[in-house]
Formats: structure tokens, sequence, C-alpha cells
């Protein structure tokens, strides 16, 4: 039975904090760092929810999730009800409530946050879908209508998940198609076990799977079939592209060819998808026991490949970033607990070149200090060189982790597709429609990297066009008149 609070009331309960593993317990090992809350954790922290009338954490949800509606019913105990809510509008609620940015997003627009602390929506989403997969029910629904229609993801990360998800529940055949052996995109190879169990990925994807959604794995589209073919000769009414952007890019300074030195791509997916770091792994890492580890980028990746090296034995294992602390696109807590595992941050720093002896093993690093200027295109302040400031640092290890750019290969092979001069599909940012009748997109290889939640957000946009587009046969785009489909 909920409590019935006063304003007052609720604006003295404190912010639940989250129990973590201890940092010299997790950081040896790969099991989850955050443990979620508790049903009485979960109850109280739903009850700091003021309820607006106007809910403005909505705003800031990118897939539009009715954040109040759930906490609510979290706050009466309602569990699986509130994890029902969120599913309307998120089917990977357990991914998004472990690796969303909430701060910036939902978190950061709740009212509470103009003289307390917001409502921990993440923590609470977490807790609420972590409870619904521990609690199996009878969750049948009424059978959709089948339309006859039939769909290709190519893609099974965040942006292709969500699309999936929406269009099987519209009553469209979907398949989406994976270019690695498991499935979940950037979910499985790039986001390390402590911070996304992949069991958590395994059970939504599932979940797909029982609404209908078929899955096709080492299918890379491009290769083993073109978006043309899948068109034409497949049988498919439209396509939608949400492939990510995992091409790695580098330094650009003499060395990166030195043995030692690895892409995060490289890196994390060794690790993650491939566990390199078992006995008698096929795609094994160096040994990095003791070994100098520098991991140069200040996002969310570097993070996640400082903290990976450091529990395969880094000592020590700095992040080397050319901004501030400030500046770092990390998130809060994730540069927070990088520090509590005992990694090392060096800022205002850039190579300008890795150093390798005769052998072609890499030994060190020639950097550059570097101070802050005048603002650029992101808002943040333009690092520029201390001339004649330069030192060499010894490292046996380094990690490239500055950002991705698209995989070419849909660029070579589907011509007819417009593409930036940053190699990312041009596509309509509202509804995902591309130049090309029937072929949609979304996600980072639309925008280039970006967040899990803004790639499902895309992923839906796209969704809802795709059914209207299957739906009447129009296709059009702002700058044109409506053209029939084929």
């Amino acid at each position: 039975m909920a409590r019935d609070l006063t304003r007052r009331e609720r604006l003295r309960i404190p912010r639940q904090a989250m129990t973590e593993r201890p940092p010299g317990a997790r950081s040896v090992n790969f099991e989850e760092v955050n443990l979620g809350y508790t049903a009485a954790e979960a109850i109280a922290e739903a009850e700091r929810c003021l309820l607006c009338a106007r809910p403005t954490c909505m705003d800031g949800c990118p897939v539009g999730i009715d954040i109040r509606e759930f906490v609510r019913l979290t706050a009466e105990a309602r569990f699986s009800e509130a994890a029902d809510v969120i599913k309307r509008d998120n089917f990977l609620p357990a991914i998004c409530g472990r690796v969303c940015p909430q701060e910036d997003q939902c978190e950061g627009a709740c009212v509470l946050t103009k003289k307390y602390t917001p409502v921990a929506i993440g923590h609470l989403e977490r807790f609420v879908s972590d409870y619904d997969r521990d609690h199996p029910r009878d969750t049948a629904t009424a059978a959709v209508a089948k339309t006859g229609k039939r769909v290709a993801i190519v893609g099974s990360g965040p942006a292709g998940l969500s699309c999936a998800a929406d269009l099987v529940r519209a009553g469209h055949d979907v398949t989406v198609f994976e270019a690695l052996h498991e499935l979940g995109g950037v979910l499985v190879y790039g986001i390390p076990e402590f911070r996304l169990p992949k069991e958590i990925v395994r059970a939504e994807v599932e979940q797909l799977a029982e609404l209908g959604v078929r899955f096709e794995t080492n299918a890379v589209i491009g290769m083993t079939e073109t978006i043309d073919e899948l068109l034409d000769d497949a049988g498919f009414d439209a396509v939608f592209l949400g492939v990510g952007a995992g091409l790695p890019r580098f330094l650009g300074v003499p060395g990166e060819n030195l043995i030692g030195v690895y892409s995060a791509n490289e890196f994390l997916t060794r690790v993650n998808l491939m566990r390199a770091y078992a006995a008698g792994a096929e795609t094994p890492l160096l040994d990095l026991y003791q070994k100098s580890v520098a991991v140069f980028g200040g996002g969310n990746t570097a993070m996640d490949a400082v903290r990976t090296a450091r529990r395969l034995g880094a000592a020590p294992a700095t992040i080397l970033y050319r901004r501030t602390e400030a500046e770092m696109p990390a998130r809060a807590e994730e540069v927070a607990h990088a520090k509590a595992e005992g990694i090392e941050f060096a800022t205002l720093v850039a190579p300008i070149e890795l150093i390798g002896n005769e052998d072609g093993w890499l030994i060190g690093v020639r950097l550059q200090r570097m101070e802050l200027g005048e603002p650029d295109e992101s808002g943040r302040r333009r690092p520029e060189p201390l001339p004649g400031d330069e030192f060499e640092a010894a490292i046996d290890v380094a990690v490239v982790a500055i950002g991705n750019a698209p995989n070419p290969l849909i660029r070579k092979t589907a011509p007819d597709i417009e593409h930036t001069k940053w190699g990312t599909v041009v596509a309509d940012p509202e509804t995902g429609r591309t130049g090309k009748v029937g072929v949609f997109a979304g996600g980072d290889i639309v925008t280039g990297g970006a967040t899990v939640i803004l790639a499902m957000g895309a992923g839906r946009r796209a969704a809802a066009s795709i059914d209207d587009y299957l739906t009447t046969g129009v296709w059009q785009l702002e700058s044109e008149a409506a053209v029939p489909s084929k």
C-alpha cells in the first residue's frame, strides 16, 4: 500500500545510493560493479518523486517512457506493472538502466535538480526490469494481425533492436541480420561485463525472439547479400540500417603500427566477445600483468578500456587526455569508478609519437603538453599545444579510444545511398528515410558515435516511419513530392 506523502515529506527523503562492489575486490574481476536496489530502496527512491502534473523528466527521455507512471507504480510496490509501462516505449530497460547517461537526459530534466538531487530514474528502471526478469509471469498479449509486410534490419545493436521491437508489435515480419556470431552489437562487443553483463543482453534479445523477430548471425550485409538483393531478391519491403559506427579512428602519429598498440574496438571486442583473457583463447591479448597501459581518450569507451586493462593486471593503467577532466565526455559515474579502482589520470597531454624498439615493440610515447583555448564546435575549450613543452613516458601497451567512424562496406556496396563526408548515411533525423526508396537508417551510422538511448530513439522513430510507409505505400522526403512505393 502506497504511503500518502506530502510534498515536504517527499523532499526530506534522501536519494538512495546504489550498493557497489568494493573497489579492491571488483578491480581484479569482471563481475558487475553496481549491485542494484533492494525493493525497500526502490520504493523509498520512487517516493521522492513529486508526481509533477507536467513531468519534465519525460522531455529528456529519447524514447518517451512514461516516467511519472512507472515511478508511481514502483512507489506502490507494483513492480511488474511498472515494467509493463516501461516496455511500452523501451524494450531494453535492463540495458538502459545500466548504461544510459540519465544525468544528461531524464534525470537532468527532473525538477528536483533545481534545489535537490534528481530522482534516480535510471536506478529505478534497472530495478524494475531486473525484478520483472527474476519474476516470470504470463505476459501473453492479444495476437497482432499480420500485415504480410517484411522488414530487414541490418545490425542487432540498440537502434536495430528497438526498431525490431516496434515493427514486430505492429504486425510486420521482421528479420535482423547481424555480422558477428553473437547478437547485441555494441552492447556485447563494446561494453564490458562489469558494466553490462552479457546475460542481460541475451535475456532482452530473447524477449524479441519470443515476439517473433527472426535473427540471422554471421550475416555481413554488403558481402553475403547487398541491400538491393534484400529488396529485390529476398522479398523484403523495407530495410533499416542500424549498423553503428565500428571503424576505429586513430591518432595519426608515427608508431601506431607498433606491436602493443590497439584500437579500443579491437581491445574491447577481444575481451568482451572473445574472452581473450581466458586461458587458451583463440584471439589472445598481450599479457598485461604489471605492464604499463596507456589509454588515449576521455569518453566512456576510454573508461571501459582502461578499467578492463586494470582487471587484466595492468599497473599502472592510465588515461591520457588532451583536455582537462571537466571536459571529459565520459559519465561522471564511470570516471568515479575508474578512480576508485586505481586508474591514473594525466590530462592536458597529447601524443605526438609512439616509440618502439628495434624489434617493433612499443616501449614509450612522446607527449605534448596542452592548454585550453577558445571553445570549439562541441562547446568545449579547444586544446592547444604549449610550444616546446614535450616529454617522453615509458609504456608497454597503448589503447586508442578517440572515437569511431562508420564501416565503409555499406557505402561501397550501395553507392545510391547518400553519405556525408564523414562516411555517415544521410537520413532524415525524424523519419530515418534515406534518399533510396524503402531504405531507412538510424543510430550511429547516421549521427556518428553517440549513446545507446539516442540510437534506440532513432530506431523507434524509424520504425514509426517504416510502418507508415508499409501501410500507405507512399514514400516522401521533406524536399520532394510523394512518390508511390515500388
